[in-house]
């Protein structure tokens, strides 16, 4: 029988009752994104409350854009996640030192090219996507600081998919609601009592990104850890690159298609005026909130899969599948009902101005009672990309959620200009993506996608009684005796998306 590795920021999650295993290691990844959320609400919320409908317009006229910029390098991270925990998975210490710094070199060239890139063109694609004259100054304050600090955007993602890939899911947390609190502060100051304006927020944004930043690399680089991070062996490891491209490429190109069409969607919704793209701004924040417990466990089952199948564990990966596709839907059944219910009183919590409130009520009350097939999207999604088929989520993104949507978009707003046919795009898009998933994960051999025997590793069989669990944030010591360590990277986008919001559809 395989033995645990047992090591301070590392957790072994085929070891012990597997549906105990995910629920302990996604509440971690609820409370994370539940901070990581409160990021993107901050600007928006006391925004709304202290500057009015335009500034909240100016911040949410282009999130779309944000997330469209920074995917592809956050989806690579993902890739890299990927990397690590197969490798840390087959005990192949020094490929995951290469993968770990191979990663953190690509965030650095990654996180240049975006600061020069978004600053320089963010008066142009704001004017692209139809952005309300009224509120396009403040726009380009917003995005061009916001931009500036894409550095520590990336970086704090990638740092984060490195910790999440070794288990270590509470030290991200922790340092996650340092700067979330800090950020929220300084939104307050700058905002509220200096009265900076719009720009001073996403200034707010960037100083607290920065911070989260410098916490992650005070712990990775310390010494005595499992893998230090080490400044001067920063580079690119080609059969690391390589590897990371593979799976981190799909993600990648998955989420720049999402980001492009809602860039689509909301160049769309922005032609119906401020009060329409200051609704839109403010259903996104909420269903970015309520949807956290879904997104967790989606997460979840990423770092399952993939373990277990790293492991050999056929038998567990199924369960754990089937488990957390089942919790992630009947979660977000139970969620829509209550948005769908309450969608008015949750939207006057950013804006109380009845035309902003009549149209995001409208777009709840049309997109809440699908929140189910979203999910179950979103979990054979993570099932695939923890098994290495992570090409078909690509597939299905650049098929269904971009060319398919694109389309209905603009044939149907020809000939009917109503935002609600916009608003529909998306319950139609999850139900198409819902009836693909379904049918691959029941007719396909997703289940072969990682074969070990190709590392001269041979699965080992599973035992009938499992290890006893172990809470490795308790063990000071690093037990480096008989063991085949089985660790899983998670996707935290977004993602998305700083901590960008990823959008869910």
């Amino acid at each position: 029988m395989t033995q645990p590795r047992i090591a301070r920021g590392v957790k072994d999650m085929t070891h012990g009752n597997p549906y105990k295993l995910m629920i302990s290691f996604a509440l971690p990844l609820l409370l994370s994104q539940v901070f990581q959320q409160l990021y993107n609400t901050a600007d928006t919320l006391i925004v709304g409350r202290f500057l009015g409908t335009n500034a909240l317009a100016a911040v949410s006229s282009s999130g779309t854009l944000i997330f469209l910029l920074l995917s592809f390098f956050i989806g690579t991270a993902q890739g890299a996640g990927i990397v690590i925990s197969r490798y840390f998975g087959a005990g192949d210490d020094d490929r995951v030192s290469r993968a770990i710094h191979t990663n953190v070199a690509f965030g650095l060239c990654a996180g240049g090219f975006l600061t020069v890139f978004g600053v320089l063109l963010t008066p142009t694609f704001l004017k692209w996507m139809n952005t309300d004259p009224a509120v396009l100054p403040e726009a380009i304050e917003y995005f061009r600081y916001y931009f500036m600090g894409s550095m520590a955007m990336v970086m704090y993602n990638t740092l984060r998919s490195v910790m999440n890939a070794l288990g270590d899911s509470k030290r991200p947390l922790a340092y996650l609601i340092f700067s979330s609190v800090l950020n929220v502060g300084l939104d307050v100051l700058f905002v509220g009592v200096a009265k900076w304006g719009v720009w001073s927020a996403a200034v707010a944004t960037v100083i607290s990104q920065g911070a989260s930043v410098v916490l992650c690399l005070i712990h990775l680089c310390r010494r005595g850890q499992l893998y230090t991070l080490s400044l001067k062996k920063l580079k690119f490891d080609k059969e690391m690159l390589k590897e990371i491209i593979r799976y981190g490429l799909p993600s990648g190109v998955q989420n720049s298609v999402i980001g492009f069409a809602n860039v689509i969607v909301q160049s769309q919704i922005n032609s119906f005026g401020k009060f329409a793209t200051a609704a839109y701004g403010s259903y996104a924040k909420i269903e970015g909130f309520v949807f956290l417990p879904i997104m967790s466990f989606t997460m979840t089952i990423t770092t399952f899969v993939g373990q277990n199948l790293g492991a050999g564990y056929k038998d567990w990966v199924r369960k754990g599948a089937r488990f957390g596709m089942i919790v992630a839907s009947a979660l977000a059944a139970l969620i829509g009902v209550f948005t769908f219910f309450f969608a008015p009183q949750l939207i006057r919590i950013f804006d109380s101005t009845p035309e902003v409130v009549e149209y995001g009520t409208s777009q709840f009350h049309i997109c809440s009672l699908f929140y189910g097939l979203l999910a179950l999207s979103h979990a054979i999604a993570s099932v695939c990309r923890g098994a290495g088929k992570a090409f078909v989520p690509m597939f299905v993104m650049l098929s269904v959620w971009c060319a398919f949507r694109i389309a209905y978009i603009v044939l149907v707003m020809h000939f009917v200009h109503k935002i609600e046919m916009i608003y529909w795009a998306y319950p139609i898009t999850w139900s198409i993506s819902t009836i693909i998933y379904v049918l691959y994960y029941h007719l396909s051999p997703w289940i072969n996608g990682f074969d070990a025997t190709r590392r001269g590793i041979e699965p080992p069989d599973l035992p009938e009684d499992p290890a006893p669990e172990i809470d490795p944030y308790q063990v000071e010591t690093v037990v480096v005796d008989n063991y085949v360590p089985q660790e899983q990277a998670l996707f935290a986008p977004a993602e998305a998306e700083g901590h960008i919001e990823e959008p869910l559809e």
